[in-house]
């Protein structure tokens, strides 16, 4: 599945979309923690800025330099991800993980939008950019986390 028809199909005008109208591209002036992941293949960076109460992200920024690919993935991520625990974020990450390298189902909503990238299953050097949003977001709160019980 390595020829320009395949290519193209992969990206689908649905994920050009998502790429072109990603929510939360402020970043946030007092956030609780800060993290950027790169993907080291491509050199795809996505940084977020959480703020988060009682273990529920309250506000969430991005700044994503990314393939189109990363791009739907922060901007599904980005239009799920407030209102969320750190529990059902990492469970939409490992889900949609699955989904790409083990032929999983499509994460479970907040996260089913992801099902527009299971073209991209067949293609192992994207999936790093794929996971970018979601890598970020864990770490980040990860450091709101590690900074409570300090």
């Amino acid at each position: 599945m390595s020829s320009d028809t395949d290519l193209i199909k992969l990206y689908s005008s649905r994920i050009l979309a998502l790429a072109a109208d990603m929510p939360r591209t402020q970043r946030l002036s007092a956030p609780d923690a800060t993290a950027k992941r790169r993907s080291p293949l491509c050199g795809s960076t996505v940084t977020v800025d959480v703020t988060v109460k009682d273990g529920v992200v309250t506000d969430y920024g991005q700044d994503v330099k990314a393939c189109a690919l990363g791009q739907a993935s922060a901007a599904i991520v980005g239009a799920a991800v407030v209102g969320l625990t750190e529990a059902q974020i990492r469970q939409g990450r490992d889900q949609l993980l699955a989904m790409l390298k083990e032929a999983g189902p499509v994460p479970e909503a907040p996260f089913d939008g992801l099902e527009v990238l299971e073209p991209a299953r067949d293609y192992k050097n994207r999936h790093a950019s794929i996971m970018l949003a979601f890598d970020a977001t864990l770490d980040a709160l990860d450091q709101t986390r590690a900074e409570k019980s300090a």
